[in-house]
């Protein structure tokens, strides 16, 4: 009995059950961008290293992984802007069509401006983080599959299971290429390739998942009542002043505005204030973010300690797999603290490692701040998207992810050739402290604007399921506490 009560405690705790209801297109969700991120994390452990077998220089390397941002944000924002019109499943699959033909380029070619091509119209990650146009309509289809009382518990999973693909891409990739390199003789260029169609295969995985979505995961019909009728409200009322005021010449030459105030009518003045706010933020974070991301980390650890590429896929294995138990906790964490504490308590440890990580000369203490940083780097991430959902509108979700994802990706394109100039130039250590410096900046601001701010205002009825879960999850604890000590 008692041995029961800790299991079901746990569970519930650690957010299964939550998971386990929301039902199995969160399951292929799930499993879906676990391999995507197995497949990213091999690719960012090998970018940089591949590219400068080519003889591409640093600021080369450094304006590829810009250029490749761009499109990321091109294609995210096109997209999602059509994800719920066209459908979602069918741009998740051919996002994933996608995401096989960039790794088939890179598996085939070694010019630097085909390569590039490759990544602006395909889907490559070449920094490691998911800025494809994946994640803004799977986080949207995610929340709204869930409720307030299961949704961080969700989101929360949907992270940590990211990361431990990201762990397992980065130690396989890493062996693998040693394998390759020494058995069959090859040079690390064509083991580089081999990789590169490992990425393509993840990419029909990914689209095998997709395609066993269900029609749960497009947007209500009811959300998109309310869209279309707020624009014909709104739309009606443009016309009756238009034809009060102006004459019908007027009412042409102005035609134009209305049709682009429509555009953005279903995202309230409300959401955008608070998501202006946000995404201020985020710009700080995620340039921090694309001057280090782990492609030029690895880059800059081997460059510095000259590692065999199965240490370095070890160590980075090894620091993604801190962060998927770390991620485990981030439920949990967020029902006893908040959203934002969580958001802010576990990132700042994760920024400061940042700031410090060209400070030693030892590849010991290298190694323990990159696991301070990405052992607690992911730990915001489920809480973040958790947030957004929490602060708009279930109707405005897809947009809102998707113009958050834009801002991600539109800010971390301009760091990769920063730190590529500074590579050049021997001064690789000033990206790691701007930097963290930024990081810490997003860390303090996001608490002062908003630690105190209300949540789940628009969905009244989902508030009261998350009381009753809170409910449920204090009576459990007590009937722990109630258990006769040994």
């Amino acid at each position: 009995m008692a041995i029961l009560l800790h299991l079901r405690w746990l569970y519930r705790e650690l957010g299964l059950h939550s998971l386990y209801d929301t039902g199995r297109d969160a399951w292929f969700i799930i499993a879906a961008r676990c391999g995507r991120m197995a497949a990213f994390g091999t690719v960012s452990l090998i970018l940089a290293l591949f590219f400068s077998e080519l003889n591409f220089s640093d600021t080369y390397i450094g304006l590829f992984m810009t250029l490749t941002l761009l499109g990321d944000v091109l294609l995210s924002v096109g997209l999602t802007a059509i994800a719920d019109r066209v459908g979602r499943r069918r741009v998740l699959v051919g996002g994933s069509v996608m995401m096989v033909f960039s790794g088939a380029m890179f598996a085939l070619f070694e010019n630097y401006w085909v390569l590039l091509l490759a990544a602006v119209v395909g889907v490559v990650s070449a920094t490691g983080g998911d800025f494809g146009p994946f994640r803004a309509i799977e986080e949207s289809i995610l929340s709204s599959l869930t409720s307030p009382n299961t949704r961080a518990d969700v989101l929360s999973w949907y992270v940590t299971v990211a990361t431990l693909g990201q762990s397992v891409g980065t130690e396989s990739g890493g062996r693998l290429i040693q394998y390759l390199e020494h058995l069959e003789n090859w040079t690390l260029v064509e083991a580089y390739h081999r990789l590169f169609w490992v990425y393509s295969g993840v990419g029909v995985l990914n689209l095998i998942f997709m395609s066993l979505l269900s029609v749960k995961c497009e947007i209500q019909k009811a959300e998109e009542t309310t869209i279309e009728e707020e624009a014909e409200i709104l739309l009606e009322d443009d016309e009756s002043l238009e034809m009060e005021d102006t004459d019908r010449r007027s009412l042409e030459h102005l035609k134009p505005t209305t049709q682009k105030q429509n555009l953005f009518s279903h995202i309230s003045s409300e959401t955008r204030s608070s998501m202006y706010k946000l995404w201020f933020l985020i710009i700080l974070d995620s340039l921090a973010d694309g001057m280090v991301p782990y492609t030029w980390t690895t880059y800059y650890m081997d460059q510095k300690f000259k590692l065999k590429k199965s240490t370095l896929g070890d160590v980075i294995s090894i620091s993604y797999f801190l962060s998927f138990v770390s991620t485990i906790f981030a439920s949990p964490l967020c029902r006893r603290l908040g959203l934002v504490n969580t958001m802010v308590f576990t990132h700042l440890p994760s920024s400061a490692a940042v700031l410090l990580f060209p400070l030693p000369s030892s590849l010991a203490l290298t190694v323990l701040l990159l696991m301070i940083r990405t052992g607690l780097n992911n730990m915001d991430q489920a809480p973040r998207s958790a947030f957004i959902a929490a602060v708009v509108k279930p109707e405005e979700r897809t947009a809102i992810m998707g113009i958050t994802s834009m801002v991600r990706t539109l800010a971390a394109a301009a760091g990769p050739i920063v730190t590529g100039v500074l590579a050049g130039q021997k001064r690789f250590w000033i990206a790691f402290v701007v930097a963290g410096a930024l990081r810490i900046a997003y860390d303090l601001g996001l608490f002062a604007m908003f630690v105190n701010m209300k949540l789940y205002q628009h969905e009244e009825n989902d508030s009261a399921d998350l009381r009753n879960a809170e409910s449920r999850h204090s009576s459990d604890e007590e009937d722990l506490r109630e258990l006769p000590k040994p």
